[in-house]
């Protein structure tokens, strides 16, 4: 439906084209007003069905769509309309049922890892150097004693790995929500590190090659060497390896690893000694291998205070932050 509508006016006006004679040559006045005062027109309103062109299109209501023909709130549309309806209570209350459910879990898990983990260190590192005897593992001088010998150290490595990686699982925080905590120690802790490490090696190998050169008499073999002091030099550098990945994941663990491998290390210089007396080692041998073990005992010494420096410093830290947000708890209360 159209609808046009005319105000009413108060004066009608009537205008003649211009008229003009092609046979005479009198132009006369074209246009001639003639008004009418105070004739009325009526509200006039034309109603027509058809939509005229300058008329914007009419607006749709319906769907195209409708397969409900006209019936309202039937069919699966009200079931899923009030479904989707969810208020942030009930998902919060949701939410925090299933972090609960996640701790739970999560602590009934890492019960066992406090008492597994320091029992797997112990059956692979300690029990077979400070049980197993010497004769069952040294056959002589040989390749085969070297990697009997090889071969305990990795049994301790595999074990000191696991350790570790359930040592780290014990620092992470329980719900996935919380920022796991990110330890990267400092630049003077890892230098000191490297320094004590790089002195491990290269002490012995000093004083091997001094022996190779003259310098130390008696001479010794390479092949005692090698059993005195090349499982001690290999896991040396796994340990070397376990410090910079941990340092490079920032593990809470880059305390531990050092304490862990220097604790085995005195047990494998002791038994470096035991192993030089059936050799026939000689003095400077012994001697080296007694100097290596007041380093490694002084090294370990250090390491320990460092972590008690360490948690005693992030005690001081957490001190600090609580003080802090009580006091703008306080502030702005």
């Amino acid at each position: 439906m159209a609808s046009i509508v005319r105000p009413p006016s108060t004066m009608a006006s009537m205008v003649l084209p211009k008229i003009q004679s092609t046979n005479c040559k009198i132009w006369k006045p074209a246009n001639y007003r003639f008004t009418f005062p105070h004739l009325l027109t009526k509200h006039r309103t034309i109603c027509c069905t058809n939509v005229t062109p300058w008329d914007p299109s009419p607006v749709k209501y319906a769907l195209e769509e409708d397969k409900t023909k006209g019936e309202f709130l039937t069919g699966p549309t009200p079931t899923t309309l009030f479904e989707t309806v969810d208020s942030d209570q009930t998902k919060t209350a949701e939410s925090l049922t299933t972090d609960t459910k996640r701790v739970t879990k999560v602590g009934y898990i890492r019960w066992p890892m406090w008492l597994v983990g320091p029992l797997v260190l112990l059956a692979t590192g300690m029990v077979p150097t400070l049980w197993l005897p010497i004769s069952s593992i040294f056959l002589g001088p040989n390749i085969a004693s070297l990697l009997s010998l090889t071969g305990l150290d990795c049994l301790f490595n595999l074990g000191a790995s696991l350790f570790l990686l359930m040592a780290d699982a014990c620092s992470r925080p329980n719900t996935l929500a919380q920022d796991p905590c990110r330890s990267q120690p400092p630049f003077g802790y890892r230098f000191w590190n490297m320094v004590a490490t790089t002195s491990g090696f290269i002490f012995p190998l000093t004083m091997w090659f001094g022996s190779q050169k003259g310098v130390f008499q008696p001479h010794l073999a390479p092949i005692s060497f090698a059993i005195l002091l090349g499982p001690y030099l290999l896991l040396l550098g796994v340990q070397m390896l376990t410090e910079m990945l941990t340092w490079h994941w920032e593990s809470s663990v880059c305390l531990v690893t050092p304490v862990v491998y220097e604790v085995y290390r005195v047990l494998q210089l002791m038994r470096g000694l035991k192993l030089g007396a059936e050799l026939g080692a000689p003095v400077w041998t012994v001697h080296m291998i007694r100097g290596l073990v007041c380093w490694w005992v002084l090294v370990l010494g250090v390491q320990v205070m460092r972590v008690a420096w360490y948690a005693g410093f992030t005690a001081h830290l957490y001190q600090n932050k609580s003080s802090n947000s009580s006091e703008v708890e306080v502030s702005s209360g």
